[in-house]
């Protein structure tokens, strides 16, 4: 088969290809539509290109394939070819840095209505802390987190007391509502993402990283982790419930503040010690029976 042909083909496979394959992006579901428009904008650009080269291609390998009486030209530069090659490689590459630019100054600038939900991410699982009605997270060390202060929560910080507490996967947001992502780690390094909202962030240990999105469809969305992280990386999953505002100050009256839980552990505390001195007792009082 003559190469031109198989050069052709090659672009009709790879357009065809393109316009028919089952593997595309699922439905978005927040604010990053221009996420998609960027990477359509690459299709456009890189495709056109590649497009290009091969018509090229096509074009040398039929207007210069062998003849005898052929002879080579010698022609070491050709300047007219090198400004128009220049000028049309600088605007391709603007036409792909320029909108991802202004994309990543909208991501980094998150807006003042938003809520910030704190995410602990850990080998291999997610926990989940919001602002209570002072609308303020409370300040943390990592000196302090323990099994029963898995955020590190000052203990002194009047803000921490009513935070809300979700220790558990699945964490549920309001529709239409910002929501700011504090992403933190406390052994390796994860990646909170919701392939629907279009955004994620690595999760550093030592280091508070963020991100923002809106959630905009009403629904039910799996939680992955985008970061290798180790041997249960696969099962590193959660879960996203996006309500209307109702259901979510419904869903957000159920959950335990942090004080709730010292409390909870207080009084756990207070019944293994009576359980231990009733115990004692009990031998004391068998004892002198006998």
């Amino acid at each position: 088969m003559h190469a031109g042909i198989i050069f052709f083909l090659v672009i009709l496979g790879s357009i065809l290809f393109h316009i028919f394959t089952p593997w595309y992006w699922t439905d978005i579901a927040s604010n990053w539509k221009g996420m998609d428009d960027t990477i359509t904008l690459t299709f456009w650009v890189g495709g056109g290109v590649f497009v290009a080269v091969c018509l090229f291609m096509i074009y040398c390998v039929f207007k210069y394939s062998y003849k005898e009486d052929r002879k080579a030209e010698y022609k070491p530069e050709d300047k007219k070819l090198e400004k128009i090659l220049t000028v049309a490689t600088t605007l391709g590459v603007a036409a792909l840095l320029a909108p991802g630019l202004i994309i990543w100054n909208q991501y980094v600038n998150v807006p003042k209505n938003s809520i910030e939900i704190d995410v602990m991410a850990w080998q291999w699982g997610w926990q989940y802390r919001l602002p209570g009605n002072d609308g303020k997270l409370g300040t943390t060390k990592v000196v302090n987190i323990n099994d029963d202060n898995p955020f590190g929560i000052n203990l002194d910080d009047p803000y921490g007391r009513d935070d809300v507490m979700v220790q558990s996967d699945i964490i549920n947001l309001e529709n239409n509502r910002p929501v700011k992502i504090l992403l933190r780690s406390v052994d390796v390094l994860h990646n909170w993402y919701v392939p629907q909202f279009r955004a994620k962030m690595d999760a550093v240990p030592g280091v508070v990283t963020y991100y923002w999105f809106e959630p905009n469809k009403v629904g039910e969305y799996e939680v992955l982790c985008a970061e290798y992280c180790g041997v249960g990386h696969y099962a590193m999953r959660g879960g996203v419930e996006v309500q209307d505002p109702n259901s979510y100050q419904q869903w957000l009256g159920e959950q335990e503040t942090f004080s709730d839980l010292l409390a909870k552990q207080n009084k756990e505390i207070e019944t293994k010690k009576v359980a231990k001195n009733n115990s004692k007792i009990e031998k004391v009082i068998y004892k002198e029976e006998k």
